[in-house]
């Protein structure tokens, strides 16, 4: 076993095989995100992998100086900038599905700058 395996897994399992092997310093880059700026996190749904679980993590459990706003009943929360009035999620549960129900890669890529000027009502150069 590679000494950089021993950190991701404490206690190996002899029942399982390793089949992708991704290098510690992919698991573990940072990226610059400004929330306060125009920075944009696009979240890419992919059925089965448990993308509804961490969709709703995003809006719900992220630490936040500004929390999302997730009221009972609705299934969509408000996720502004702590600074104005802007999304800085664009997410089934905090812009809905704008851009279709499973919305691909290629779709989302399309799609997503003209919903968010749509939306902000502005153009602007996200990242």
């Amino acid at each position: 076993m590679l000494e950089d395996d021993a950190d991701l897994f404490p206690t190996p399992d002899p029942h399982y095989v390793k089949k992708y092997y991704f290098p510690i310093r992919d698991l573990e880059r940072s990226l610059d995100f400004e929330i306060k700026g125009d920075d944009v996190i696009v979240f890419l749904h992919i059925q089965k992998t448990g993308g509804t679980t961490f969709g709703r993590h995003l809006v719900q459990n992220v630490r936040l100086e500004v929390p999302c706003d997730c009221r009972p009943g609705q299934k969509k929360c408000t996720c502004y900038r702590p600074n104005r009035k802007e999304t800085w999620l664009f997410s089934r549960f905090s812009t809905g599905w704008s851009c279709g129900l499973h919305a691909d890669w290629t779709e989302l890529t399309n799609c997503v700058p003209g919903v968010l000027n749509k939306k902000e009502s502005r153009m602007k150069n996200q990242r």
